[in-house]
């Protein structure tokens, strides 16, 4: 437990904002690439990618516990190993409702309720850039999700924005995260719909200043990285004004680390690379190309 102990003392939660204690899918931790830990204070959430034997689990509590400033008010336990990703409460007990704070803006979380609980920890830096470049600019959020990226867009002044998602539960609690940080729904709309039959009506909705594009690496048969990221790429000139600019969020670990930049050379060629990040510190990758990886183009 020495390395989880090291692990969780250099990435302590701040003022009650969410992190990742533990990345152990990053494979930099021999032994634990089946381990994630993420704190959403005051719960904190350990995901499992196969089994661990019951004392093993307690004895992780026990350090959560000890090693915690504020001791956690639950640790729930998600097994992703299993059918549908149950999860199970390993100490305490979950609050009535629960949010994750980053950087000043709250997001909804529903753990224990499906796979996904609302809530990509690593994605804070694609919301960071696109807050800090959103001011006065119309914004398309395409596979929106609960849409995080919406919500800093018009935190940091964009004046619209366009949320597109096939899963209207999904959009549904976005708009509870646009409310909880005080953001008037007028300023943004909400599509249930499926990229590729939406694209008529997201032309008459265009041209668009930033667009960003954050399709899950699969979605059945509506999405599949290799085969739906061309024809991804291919529709973003109807889309984006000319100067405008794309941020395409890619987390596929079975593409190479090239994979948009092809992309994009072979689509749009005068689109031009202008920045690049990654999930940052708390997520440490033995391989970048595994991790997220968000480039950001400007668009002649």
């Amino acid at each position: 437990m020495q390395i989880i102990r090291n692990e969780i003392v250099r990435h302590l939660p701040v003022a009650g904002e969410a992190r990742r204690l533990f990345h152990g899918r990053g494979q930099c931790f021999t032994g634990y690439d089946d381990l994630v830990i993420d704190c959403f204070p005051p719960v904190i959430m350990v995901t499992l990618y196969r089994p661990r034997p019951q004392a093993w689990l307690e004895e992780l509590s026990d350090l959560l516990e000890d090693r915690l400033s504020a001791a956690p008010r639950a640790i729930l336990l998600q097994e992703r190993f299993l059918p549908q990703a149950p999860s199970r409460l390993l100490r305490g007990e979950l609050p009535e409702s629960l949010e994750a704070h980053e950087a000043g803006l709250s997001f909804t979380l529903r753990l224990g309720a499906a796979q996904n609980i609302g809530f990509f920890p690593d994605m804070a830096a694609g919301r960071q850039a696109v807050r800090a470049r959103a001011a006065g600019k119309s914004v398309l959020n395409l596979f929106a999700y609960s849409c995080s990226f919406s919500v800093a867009a018009l935190a940091g002044g964009a004046d619209r924005v366009v949320n597109l998602d096939m899963n209207r539960s999904a959009l549904e609690l976005g708009k509870i995260n646009h409310r909880i940080n005080r953001i008037d729904l007028r300023q943004a709309s909400f599509l249930a719909m499926e990229f590729f039959r939406s694209l008529g009506k997201l032309r008459r909705l265009a041209p668009f200043d930033l667009v960003i594009c954050d399709p899950p690496a699969s979605q059945g048969k509506s999405f599949t990285a290799k085969h739906h990221w061309p024809r991804l790429v291919r529709s973003l000139p109807d889309l984006v004004k000319p100067g405008g600019e794309v941020l395409a969020c890619l987390s596929a670990p079975h593409l190479g680390p090239d994979f948009l930049d092809e992309l994009f050379a072979a689509h749009i060629p005068g689109a031009a690379k202008i920045d690049q990040f990654t999930a940052g510190e708390d997520f440490p990758e033995a391989r970048q190309s595994c991790g997220v990886n968000l480039h950001l183009y400007h668009l002649h």
